[in-house]
Parts: structure tokens; C-alpha cells; sequence
């Protein structure tokens, strides 16, 4: 009877393990961090288990789980305490998707599971000044939506600009104050990882009162 007994129990104990070691990820990013501009993005993982407990890594999901406990290999960029760090050039190769292989201490094999992140779907203009003036630096805001929703400014790192006249100052046009010709300009961004993504725009030139 107690050999029955002892057998059932372990038996039922490995049942349990086998349970605890089935394992799926689900791999998220903090929504705060600003994933669409910045390459070292807070990541998240939560494991859950056969046998129905979930646990959540340690950093913005504010679980308990180690990082130090997990051995993560990324398709793009590394993983180093928490944070995903990216390289965007290729990120954009692999379709903003990156595969995280993960291995952990109480399952029996890697468990694969896939981040698919914010990227840049469209950009706009928008003027600070309706008209520009001459001799005066005139600000090219430029500000672009992305796949998340969210609307930011982009600097001279993702857009390049054309300009039909002036002189182009890093974001700044600049138009001579001597010059008594030009009444328009059209300038052109374009995104630096897709040429074929860009929006123009014509300003005014203010004219004086005597002119």
C-alpha cells in the first residue's frame, strides 16, 4: 500500500513539472518609452504556464521574474537587462518585426516568440509662420505618424530637405534679405529610409509694404 501510495504521488509530481515546464511568451514594450524615435526600448515578458501561473519579468511590467535568470537571443540588436537595443536600418529589413528566443531555467527547451514595433507610416508639415521673411531663419517643423497612433517632430536624423531656393541651415530656411526675386519657395522632406516617403510644401515669401 505505501509503495502504491509513493508511486501515485510521484507520478503526480511529474505531472505537475511536466505542467509547470510548458511554457508560452508574450513579449511586449513599455508604451511610454517612445519606441518610435528611440533605439533602447524597455522590454517585457510574461510566461505563462500549463498549469495556469503566470509570472512577468522584473522593470515596467513590474514582476518578479530576473532578468539575470534569462538567456535571450534577438534577430535584431541585443537584449542587455530589460531593454531591447535596436538597429533600426535593418529593423526596417525584417519588417519592424524582431524574433526573441528565450530560455529559461525551469522549461525544457527555448521558447520563441515575436515584437512587432512602431514605425514611421506618413509625414506633414506644419508650419510655425504662414509666410517667410527674409534675412530671418524660418524653422521647418515637420512631424511624422507612425503605425502606433502617435504623432512626433523629426529632426534632420530621419528627414532630409530640398529646398527650390534660400539656403538650407541644418532645419533652417534661410532666404538673403537682399534677394528681389524670389516670391515663393517650395521645399521637400523626404524620409532618410524611404525616399519614396516625402510631402512638400510652398511658403510665401513676406513682402514689404514697398515692394
Amino acid at each position: 500500500m505505501r509503495a502504491f501510495l509513493f508511486l501515485a504521488s510521484l507520478l503526480f509530481f511529474l505531472h505537475t513539472q511536466a505542467q509547470q515546464n510548458n511554457v508560452t511568451v508574450k513579449a511586449s514594450y513599455d508604451p511610454d518609452a517612445i519606441a518610435e524615435l528611440y533605439d533602447r526600448i524597455p522590454l517585457g515578458l510574461e510566461f505563462r504556464y500549463e498549469n495556469g501561473q503566470v509570472h512577468k519579468t522584473e522593470g515596467y511590467l513590474r514582476g518578479s521574474y530576473r532578468w539575470r535568470n534569462i538567456k535571450i537571443n534577438s534577430s535584431n540588436g541585443s537584449v542587455q537587462n530589460g531593454y531591447l537595443l535596436i538597429n533600426r536600418s535593418q529593423l526596417a529589413n525584417q519588417h519592424y518585426t524582431v524574433e526573441l528566443t528565450i530560455t529559461l531555467p525551469d522549461a525544457p527547451s527555448p521558447v520563441t516568440t515575436k515584437l512587432t514595433l512602431p514605425h514611421l507610416e506618413s509625414i506633414r508639415f506644419n508650419h510655425y509662420a504662414d509666410s517667410l521673411k527674409k534675412g530671418i531663419r524660418y524653422y521647418l517643423n515637420v512631424e511624422g505618424t507612425f503605425t502606433s497612433g502617435k504623432i512626433y517632430p523629426l529632426d534632420t536624423s530621419a528627414v532630409k530637405f530640398v529646398s527650390s531656393a534660400g539656403t538650407l541651415l541644418g532645419q533652417d530656411l534661410l532666404l538673403n534679405s537682399n534677394d528681389a526675386t524670389t516670391r515663393a519657395i517650395t521645399v521637400t522632406a523626404v524620409n532618410k529610409r524611404d525616399s519614396t516617403m516625402s510631402i512638400s510644401s510652398t511658403i510665401p515669401v513676406k513682402r514689404l509694404l514697398d515692394q
